[in-house]
């Protein structure tokens, strides 16, 4: 099924604390370029607070208190509310009748296979523990969060892959079984290798406030100093300045290639003119770390400050930010509702859209007798 030509975004996040500079670089900033550059007829934001509890159960506060940290990270980086649509997973009820339905069109065996599923039940020590079926069933829900908004194009990072292919398999036997009712989505993944997977400061895979390894948007100047000075890796065999360097696997690199320009030597290191001329002479010796890390510290320090600034404003008028979500949440609820609707239909179990059933009953009895 298409949807009408019209090209629909939905992305979102779960709601389990503050967003980092991982989420900045993999998707918020791509998020803004999108907004802005008129291509799309509607772009939803779902904070995703139902699959954030799936693993954070025993403290539903956690999720509550975080929802407001996270639409206003989402207003600081420059997501406009009058161009997107943001809304709270739980308030539209349609995912979780879509989720229930979609359940039946793949099994455990699939969802085990799937690679992102598998990762992310051993960082969170599932293995050991018990998993609890609601995270298993992650990719099913996500799946409805997806279809539900007859979204065509979903921005991920490049670990989510794996989820949106699910979608896609059961988007196409939903079809197959009940005729064209459901758009088949594409993944969208950022066209900066390096922006695809931030490692946190300490060189972990990814970051994670547990690890205490993330350079949050909303820190103070003073905390990403300290980040980067005292936890950032670089090369352990870079010993003194002399030494020749290497660039890869070096996180203060990473984090270059991420965000800094050519425009950021002219402004603070101009003696290169490019990330390459430094990379080469650090790779033959006679750069230290602490000029790195001391331009990558007034790199983050432009990008961060209007942040803050924007971060700043929202805060000091918490009812409007209330507003806006609410308004999100009720005109997403109108639309989820409308595909839970259509879902059932092609399903032949929506009893009470009229009367016809009646006359089917009707039928059914007299063949009996």
């Amino acid at each position: 099924m298409d949807n009408g030509n019209k090209q629909i975004i939905l992305t979102g996040d779960r709601p389990t604390g503050r967003l980092h500079l991982g989420h900045y670089a993999g998707s918020l900033k791509r998020r803004v370029e999108l907004q802005n550059s008129g291509q799309f007829d509607e772009i939803y934001i779902l904070i995703a607070d139902d699959q954030a509890l799936t693993d954070n159960a025993d403290n539903p506060r956690k999720i509550r208190d975080n929802i407001v940290q996270v639409v206003l990270d989402y207003l600081s980086v420059g997501l406009d509310p009058e161009k997107i649509t943001f809304c709270v997973q739980s308030a539209l009820p349609a995912l979780h009748g879509l989720t229930f339905y979609y359940m039946n069109m793949v099994t455990t065996a699939r969802l085990a296979r799937n690679p992102t599923v598998k990762a992310e039940i051993q960082m969170r020590g599932f293995e050991d523990e018990g998993l609890p079926v609601g995270f298993f069933s992650y990719p099913v829900s996500q799946a409805a969060d997806i279809t539900a908004f007859d979204a065509n194009i979903v921005p991920v990072g490049e670990d989510q892959l794996p989820m949106i292919e699910q979608t896609r398999e059961i988007v196409e036997k939903f079809n197959r079984i009940y005729g064209e009712t459901l758009v088949l989505p594409k993944a969208v993944i950022p066209e900066n290798e390096c922006q695809r997977r931030l490692p946190g400061v300490d060189g972990k895979a990814k970051m994670s406030k547990s690890l205490g390894n993330c350079i949050y948007l909303s820190d103070t100047p003073q905390t990403v100093k300290k980040q980067i000075n005292g936890k950032m890796f670089t090369d352990p065999a870079h010993l003194r300045i002399e030494d020749p360097g290497h660039t890869e696997g070096n996180v203060v690199f990473a984090y270059l290639d991420a965000f800094c320009t050519d425009g950021h030597f002219a402004e603070y290191l101009p003696q290169y003119s490019c990330l390459e001329e430094m990379k080469e002479h650090y790779r033959r010796g006679g750069l230290g770390d602490g000029t790195c890390k001391k331009f990558l510290i007034q790199i983050l320090e432009e990008t961060l400050r209007p942040i803050r600034a924007e971060r700043a404003r929202w805060e000091a008028d918490i009812d409007a930010v209330y507003d806006i979500l609410l308004k999100g949440t009720m005109k997403a609820r109108e639309v989820t509702n409308g595909t839970l609707e259509r879902v059932q239909k092609a399903m032949q179990i929506d009893y009470f859209a009229d009367r016809r059933i009646v006359n089917e009953w009707e039928k059914i009895l007299k063949a009996e007798k």
